[in-house]
């Protein structure tokens, strides 16, 4: 990493200068962090050229028709307010596919792209934990192979910035900003998957992953590698972001697009469906906002793509995640979801929010047993009787899955070493920190979360702000009915214990005892 620290900035261009006329192709486009890259890209280098998105088509849908889909995502609101024709007038669709050969490119698409494009951002891949092994290695591994071979191709690459993910070495406790051996042999792994029968390889896919906990994290990992071996060859940065989740700032405070990380869990914790989690309650849990994911990696196209490429260059690695920077353990997390969904519940709540943060197996499956299960399957019996079609025990179902998936994460603790990411913020250019400089450490906590609830109650839930007074006052229903249903409960129990003949016979010896 040695260009970051011996660099003389001062004959460098500031960050829009060098993306001012580039043209840019990215595959994930159509994803969280895809999407939030495209925005800030338009939003602050609004000089560039032009950008290329990889598309492919879905549920009948043409590529070339899906761009308005895409542009119709409320992440754009701030170019539509602002910038109104940027996004219509730099963003173009190509038609193609990460899995298939030669990114399913038409041969008039790749002749173009060949000769005007200057940065790649590598974007795509499937981040489901339960894929099968060829499907994760087609798209997570093959669609990495495919832009490797297209970008070797292209006349005038600046960069390519290839997404990885902080999870890719969990065999390991402290993972640094380093290329780690890797865990097969990428090729074999391609050869295996295509020339093996499916059963076969179901059988063998636990055995063959070894130490890793799923084909995610182990297709990551030799992805790392196909790029990795084009050191020297191609003007290359390997991007390392652990969860991705809400924005703190841009394009506005708390916008998010899916579930993953605390957004689940506080969604579910917030709807009063959720009262155990399995993990250790002072496990560190390693977020990254998606605006500072972002602008790390615009920043890391740009000291990259503002070096003429030489042989003995290595590959920069960005650990693009929070470390000691900024950390939130998980009981901490969980409280702070209890103080937000009391200041911002959520409406139709089912139940009181509750519930917490357990390290043992056994008590958390008879909490979901007793806590999660049964009353879902009371609920239903309800929603039944009265006509209406059940759903709160498929909820659990999915919850409890979803957990089962994200089990080896929030039980397992890593030291991740990010001081590449924060190196990096310190080259940025005094007159590129406004919009290009990541802050992680002075990110106020509970302001941020507060942030998060906000904008899951909008955009994930779609749920609208006018309505929080009326979910407040079924909140206040719902903890008045929770403390009838614990007093009612315990009052039976303590009843119950009253009238066992040999406490009645316990309590009358003491009153005998007594009196004399």
């Amino acid at each position: 990493m040695g260009f970051l620290e011996e660099r003389d900035m001062e004959n460098v261009p500031h960050i829009p200068e060098y993306f001012a006329g580039k043209t840019i192709f990215i595959t994930g486009g159509t994803g969280f962090l895809g999407k939030g890259l495209i925005e800030k890209l338009l939003y602050s280098c609004s000089a560039l050229d032009r950008i290329y998105m990889l598309v492919r088509s879905k549920k009948g849908v043409k590529s070339e028709d899906r761009l308005s889909q895409i542009y119709s995502a409320v992440c754009f609101d701030r170019l539509r307010r602002e910038k109104p024709d940027i996004f219509e007038s730099k963003v173009f669709v190509v038609a193609g596919d990460a899995m298939e050969p030669g990114l399913g490119l038409s041969e008039e698409d790749r002749a173009l792209l060949v000769n005007r494009v200057n940065i790649i951002f590598h974007v795509a891949a499937s981040v489901r934990f339960d894929d099968s092994l060829p499907y994760a290695a087609k798209l997570n591994l093959g669609g990495t192979l495919e832009m490797i071979e297209f970008a070797k191709e292209v006349r005038n690459l600046s960069s390519l910035v290839h997404v990885s993910t902080s999870y890719s070495n969990t065999n390991r406790d402290v993972i640094e900003e380093v290329m780690y051996p890797p865990h097969a042999d990428w090729r074999d792994t391609l050869d295996v998957c295509e020339n093996i029968d499916e059963y076969s390889i179901r059988v063998l896919t636990s055995k063959y992953l070894g130490e890793m906990p799923n084909t995610y994290t182990f297709t990551k990992q030799l992805a790392e590698h196909v790029v990795y071996e084009t050191k020297g060859v191609l003007p290359a940065v390997i991007i390392r972001p652990s969860i991705v989740i809400s924005s703190v700032e841009e394009p506005f405070p708390g916008w998010i697009e899916n579930f993953n990380g605390p957004a689940g869990l506080l969604v579910a914790c917030g709807k009063g469906i959720m009262r155990s989690v399995h993990s250790d309650p002072g496990l560190i849990a390693d977020y990254m906002p998606v605006d500072i994911c972002v602008k790390n990696i615009i920043c890391a196209a740009w000291i990259r793509g503002t070096k003429k490429l030489t042989p003995s260059d290595d590959i920069p690695i960005y650990n693009t995640c929070a470390g000691r920077l900024n950390n939130i353990t998980m009981m901490e997390l969980i409280e702070v979801g209890k103080r937000m969904a009391s200041k911002l519940p959520l409406d139709n709540m089912l139940w009181n929010i509750g519930g917490d943060v357990t390290t043992s197996k056994t008590i958390h499956y008879i909490k979901v047993l007793l806590l999660h299960c049964l009353p879902a399957i009371f609920i239903d019996t309800l929603l039944w009787i009265i006509g209406r079609k059940p759903m709160l025990l498929r909820i659990q179902r999915r919850i409890y899955t979803a957990n089962m998936a994200l089990n080896y994460y929030i039980t397992k603790q890593w030291t991740f070493d990010n001081r590449n990411f924060v190196l990096l913020r310190s080259r940025i250019k005094e007159g590129d920190k406004e919009h290009f400089y990541y802050d992680v450490e002075n990110v106020d906590k509970e302001e941020y979360f507060r942030k998060c609830c906000m904008g899951g109650r909008k955009y994930l839930l779609k749920e609208r702000d006018e309505d929080l007074p009326k979910a407040k006052a079924h909140y206040t229903r719902m903890v008045f009915l929770d403390k009838l249903v614990q007093c009612i409960f315990y009052g039976y129990i303590f009843w119950f214990i009253l009238n066992i003949q040999y406490v009645k016979n316990g309590i009358e010896f003491l009153y005998y005892i007594f009196m004399l």
